[in-house]
Order: structure tokens, then C-alpha cells, then sequence
């Protein structure tokens, strides 16, 4: 990234939005990713073309409850022009939940600590209507216990080449898995993983193996001989974005950036009584 010249700032965002209604986060001819409604967004507000570059590229269906991302401009704006004026011009599955100045060596995917992806299956032999979109859905049941045993054998500084698509474009295929839970609240399930990193599906080809070991299809151990083999043939087939967020984005203290309440829930059954 180039250094910002005089006149120049560089813009931080924290972004929300609902992926059913959009063709993916990359900006596509179509017009109609995430990146394509908010650069618009941007650029009426600006009065100048903006391009965004994000911490994370979510495939079509995925979702983001805490997405960074960052522009520069030599537009002059409060902070607050950047949210709510913003907002005023994008479609309701999509909102700026903050704006920051940063300085000019942050980059939005480069800085970034860690990223956690949640992925909410519902877990019922009947699928969902009113969350249809929101969640992955299983109709049977699912061991929570076996998928917790055959998830530990992921854990830490691992080569991923099991899980990842085809048309992963990552450099290497090695991720540290720095930490990860599966909780059972009524019929959802909800799966968190939190890594330096995230090849292309990866998360959702882990997704389809533990469904797999929860189904009893394979013992826990399976998991392990799947990420020794690197064969991604070896693995489940990859399983729906429906369930899957973007929850959260970790950055160093130094950059100051505004939180994000990554406590908030998906879905009000999802809350703990």
C-alpha cells in the first residue's frame, strides 16, 4: 500500500450485513456484491470514486456481523457522514456500524490479528422458515459430545490443504486454529472458530466433516486422519453459508479502532436463558 499523500486520509469501517441479499462480498460485473453497494454508497458521500479492500472476502450467502474495511479519500466528512449518511443510501441488509481515521500504514486485511467466523445450524427434523437464509439446517441429530472430540484434532498450527477449496488462491495452506467452541442452545448449534486465518471454505468443509462425526457416520477420530491425508476428496461435502458470519476481526490496540459488540446474538433463540 502506498503511502497517503497530503490531503489524503485513510478510512476505517465496521460493517453488518445479511449475505442472502448479495452475490458475495468481491466486487463482480453484476454490480451487486457488498463492496459494489457501499463503494456506491461511498462515493455519493465522497463525491469521488472510492475502492474498498476488506479483512475478509465472504463467498455469496455468508454473513458478517463484524466486517473491517478501509478506503482512502481527500474528501473532508464527520465521521458520522461515513455511518449514518452512508447508511441513508444502501439497501437494508447492509449497514456501516462505525467509521474511524486511521493512519496511513493500516490495512484492513494485512493488520488484522485474527478473525472468528460462527456458523448456526439448526438442528430439527423440520427445516426453518422465518430464519431460512440465517441458518444451516440438519435434520438429524447431531452429537455435540463426538464433534467437540473430533474438533481438538484441528486445533493449533496445522496444514489445512483438507479443507480447502480448489480455487483457494492463499500462498500456503497452514492456519493456527487458536481456539474454537460448539454450544448446543435448544435445536441450534452454534460452532466458533477463531484462527490467524481462513482459506477459501474452510470453514464450512469443517462444518460438513463434524455433521458427518455428529451423524455417527465416522468416529471422532476421523477428523484427524482427514487433515493428515490433504486430500480434500477425503473430506465432507461443503456444507451451506447459509449459518455463517463473519463475527469478528481482531486488530492491535495501537490501530484504536471502535469495537464491535461481538456478545450480540444472531437469532433471539440463540440468546442463553
Amino acid at each position: 500500500m502506498p503511502r497517503i499523500y497530503p490531503g489524503i486520509m485513510k478510512i476505517a469501517i465496521g460493517i453488518e450485513y445479511d449475505g442472502s441479499r448479495f452475490h458475495g462480498w468481491q466486487s463482480q460485473p453484476s454490480g451487486d456484491t457488498v463492496q459494489d453497494h457501499l463503494e456506491r454508497a461511498l462515493a455519493s458521500i465522497a463525491g469521488e470514486r472510492i475502492r474498498l479492500a476488506a479483512a475478509g472476502r465472504t463467498d455469496a450467502g455468508v454473513h458478517a456481523l463484524a466486517q473491517v474495511a478501509h478506503f482512502e479519500t481527500s474528501a473532508l466528512r464527520p465521521e458520522s457522514a461515513w455511518v449514518r449518511g452512508v447508511n441513508a443510501l444502501l439497501a437494508p441488509a447492509v449497514a456501516v456500524q462505525w467509521a474511524a481515521t486511521v493512519a496511513d500504514g493500516f490495512h484492513a486485511r494485512y493488520c488484522a490479528v485474527s478473525r472468528s467466523y460462527r456458523y448456526v445450524l439448526y438442528n430439527h427434523p423440520v427445516r426453518p422458515a422465518l430464519h431460512h437464509g440465517r441458518v444451516g439446517w440438519f435434520h438429524l441429530p447431531l452429537d455435540a459430545e463426538a464433534m467437540r472430540e473430533a474438533l481438538a484434532h484441528l486445533s493449533g498450527e496445522r496444514d489445512f490443504s483438507a479443507f480447502r477449496s480448489s480455487e483457494c488462491q492463499a500462498k500456503s495452506p497452514v492456519r493456527i486454529l487458536h481456539s474454537w467452541a460448539i454450544e448446543r442452545r435448544g435445536a441450534h448449534l452454534s460452532f466458533e472458530f477463531t484462527a490467524n486465518g481462513f482459506l477459501h471454505h474452510m470453514v464450512r468443509n469443517i462444518i460438513g466433516c463434524l455433521v458427518y462425526v455428529g451423524k455417527g457416520k465416522y468416529p471422532p477420530g476421523w477428523l484427524a486422519e482427514v487433515l493428515a491425508g490433504g486430500d480434500r476428496r477425503l473430506a465432507a461435502p461443503t456444507f451451506a453459508p447459509d449459518g455463517l458470519y463473519l463475527a469478528d476481526v481482531e486488530y492491535a490496540p495501537g490501530w484504536k479502532l471502535p469495537a464491535f459488540d461481538t456478545n450480540r446474538v444472531v437469532l433471539p433463540e440463540m440468546a442463553l436463558a
